[in-house]
């Protein structure tokens, strides 16, 4: 079961957050679906999770590479690397155009093949940090 539960999620970072396939929703995630990494004012859940991955998407094009997958009965999780490349306003920052990097964990719980919950532990000071070293610096005038 646990290698068709990481087949599952596999498939479903790649068609939702990096292609944003929002039609295929529905073939991976559970009606009982939980998000507990969107922020709190979003619904909880898939609604949530698309708001979510559109809102982010106009700050950034952003894609999901997986470093290294655990699976064990129901749970599947990701060590995950995003690369990002900043072409909108984030968190009062402007948009830099710089391409950048964080790295972060997503735990996901299957139940009949769908996703159940999913939580998340990704680095978001690491991007702050490096959209305002793009924005800063020391700038030598001649």
């Amino acid at each position: 079961m646990s290698i068709q539960n990481k087949s599952i999620v596999l498939d479903f970072i790649e068609e939702i957050w990096n292609n944003n396939r929002f039609d295929k929703l529905d073939s991976f995630i559970h009606p009982s679906f939980k998000d507990y990494s969107t922020p709190q004012q979003l619904p909880a859940g898939s609604a949530g999770l698309e708001m979510w991955i559109r809102e982010t998407g106009k700050s950034f094009e952003h894609s999901t590479i997986i470093e290294e997958s655990v699976e064990e009965g129901d749970t599947v999780i990701l060590r995950i690397k995003m690369l990002l490349k900043h072409r909108g306003k984030w968190r009062d920052i402007d948009p830099t155009d710089a391409a950048i990097t964080t790295v972060g964990y997503r735990c996901f719980k299957l139940s009949e093949g769908l996703i159940t919950e999913h939580h998340a532990l990704i680095d978001g000071n690491a991007i702050e940090q490096q959209l305002m070293q793009t924005n800063h610096g020391c700038k030598v005038q001649g």
